[in-house]
């Protein structure tokens, strides 16, 4: 079977990491509108029956520089809220987990010597690995953009 990519989103605004602008005040730009999240702060990206899986830009900037990331193993069966990783920041070590059900098909492996790549393009070329699912309903249990827009604002105020 053919390797397949993420798809490209181009429709994603373009961000620069190096001004200090308030996160909430740009929430649209950190949002796209093309995938679902987790309470987690790991979002999906449906192609098919494949999903690709990342963090999201809110989770990125809450680490702060990723140094490394431990990534789970091509043909690991993983069930939703498993543990399948760990990303190492500056900051801390933090729990990767898996929004939905199903066996790992592939592991982005340019993270294990560029792991900055999740901090400058978390929703293109930082993503974590490709999910093939064994339910893809699962994914309408996960939060849309304007849920989970949502939901930051709640953890801000918290």
């Amino acid at each position: 079977m053919a390797e397949t990519e993420p798809p490209k989103d181009d429709s994603r605004c373009s961000l620069d990491l190096n001004l200090n602008l308030d996160l909430f005040q740009t929430e649209a730009c950190m949002i796209p509108s093309d995938l679902r999240y987790h309470k987690e702060h790991e979002w999906v990206r449906l192609n098919g029956r494949q999903a690709t899986v990342g963090i999201s830009h809110f989770a990125q900037d809450a680490l702060g520089d990723i140094v490394f990331l431990d990534l789970p193993k091509v043909g690991t069966a993983v069930k939703v809220g498993q543990q399948i990783g760990e990303i190492e920041s500056t900051k801390t070590t933090s729990t990767l987990y898996t929004p939905i059900s199903g066996t790992i098909a592939k592991i982005n492996a340019d993270l294990k010597d560029h792991p900055e790549i999740v901090n400058s393009d978390p929703y293109g070329k930082g993503w974590i690995a490709i999910i093939e699912l064994n339910a893809p309903g699962e994914v309408d249990r996960l939060m849309t953009p304007a849920q989970y827009e949502a939901f930051l604002a709640s953890q801000k105020k918290g």
